[in-house]
């Protein structure tokens, strides 16, 4: 497979036909003589081939050295990386409830967000092996996903990309690690369904590879009127359709029951949030886990990371074989054998 680190370049291959054009239209000197039967004994027909040779030799040259300027290559496929070919898209939650605090980091009380990024910052980099989590565990029961897409997109009333599939893991992480709950009304409702739309539109540039919605989120849809149009179960639909499991993960409190007299609207907004993530999940044949606390969260993070592994064939190399010198050295080749052949066969006078 032959390709170009650099074919911008390649445009400077348009000058050869104009250089050529302007080597012709070149008036050649004329040499004034007495008699020009002195000359009738020298070889014929030179003139015009040093004329066109020395035009659509330079032009060569210049294609030579703008094809070496380009960069050319091609892959040694004896190093070929086997690598695993997984897409995540992670819909994040950063509605007006995902403030409350009532996660804690071995002590250190945080809100939903700031746990989630944590989490999410292991699950993409991996652990060191040393580090102790909340739950008991240390940080190497992640291994990182080094090797796949990894995309970003926050939600609250309307779900926005903050960062697309990409390798560069640091920048998504950067760009999770700025983002806040969301506290202007009317900007800080849950809408579930857009974001799975926009996840979903996320993936189709990933090619071949595996594809995952990871959702996590803390409350019940509550966007009545979805740009996509969807409710949250037509949008697993889609997603089931397009064989993309998701994968919701609940951050939001334990479902308590009301004490007497009480007022259960709390109660039933839970119950109806439980059960729209347990049917997102199901119909679009993922998982459904509860993470109400730091441990939760990690173990459901543990379990999707071990589940979503597949080895494929990645088009990716070690290694790449340079023709480059080859291309420069045929350039100043023949622009010697230019000047060479002008200053003898190709000789003119004056």
């Amino acid at each position: 497979m032959f390709q170009f680190a650099n074919p911008w370049f390649l445009l400077l291959a348009l000058a050869a036909p104009l250089i050529a054009w302007w080597r012709l239209r070149q008036r050649r000197n004329a040499l004034r003589h007495p008699s020009a039967a002195l000359l009738l004994g020298l070889p014929a027909g030179r003139a015009r081939a040093a004329r066109w040779g020395g035009a659509l030799l330079r032009a060569a040259a210049l294609l030579l050295l703008a094809v070496a300027l380009a960069g050319p290559c091609w892959p040694d496929r004896r190093t070929r990386i086997e690598t695993e070919g997984v897409a995540i898209v992670m819909l994040v939650d950063v509605s007006g409830s995902m403030a409350e605090p009532d996660f804690d980091w071995r002590g250190e009380p945080m809100t939903r967000l700031d746990a989630v990024k944590r989490v999410f910052r292991l699950f993409v980099e991996g652990g060191s092996g040393t580090d102790l989590l909340p739950d008991g565990s240390t940080s190497a029961a992640f291994q990182g996903r080094a090797t796949d897409l990894i995309g970003l997109v926050t939600f609250a009333t309307r779900p926005e990309t903050a960062c697309p599939l990409t390798l560069s893991h640091s920048v998504m992480l950067r760009q999770l690690d700025a983002e806040r709950p969301r506290s202007v009304p009317g900007d800080s409702e849950t809408n579930l369904s857009d974001a799975v739309a926009l996840g979903l539109h996320r993936l189709q540039s990933a090619g071949p590879r595996r594809k995952v919605l990871l959702l996590l989120t803390d409350g019940e849809h509550n966007v009545v009127h979805p740009q996509s149009g969807w409710t949250p179960r037509q949008a697993a639909q889609v997603a089931g359709s397009l064989g993309v499991p998701i994968y919701a993960i609940d951050a939001g409190g334990v479902l308590a029951i009301p004490e007497a007299g009480a007022k259960e609207t709390d109660t039933m907004l839970r119950t109806t949030a439980i059960q729209t993530l347990e049917d997102v999940a199901r119909i679009s044949h993922g998982r459904y886990f509860a993470a109400h606390d730091t441990a939760g969260l990690l173990a459901a993070c543990r379990e999707i990371d071990a589940l979503e592994r597949a080895d494929i064939q990645s088009f990716q190399y070690r290694r790449y074989h340079q023709a480059y010198p080859w291309f420069a050295l045929a350039a100043f080749g023949v622009f010697l054998g230019v000047l060479v052949l002008e200053m003898t066969v190709w000789r003119r006078i004056p």
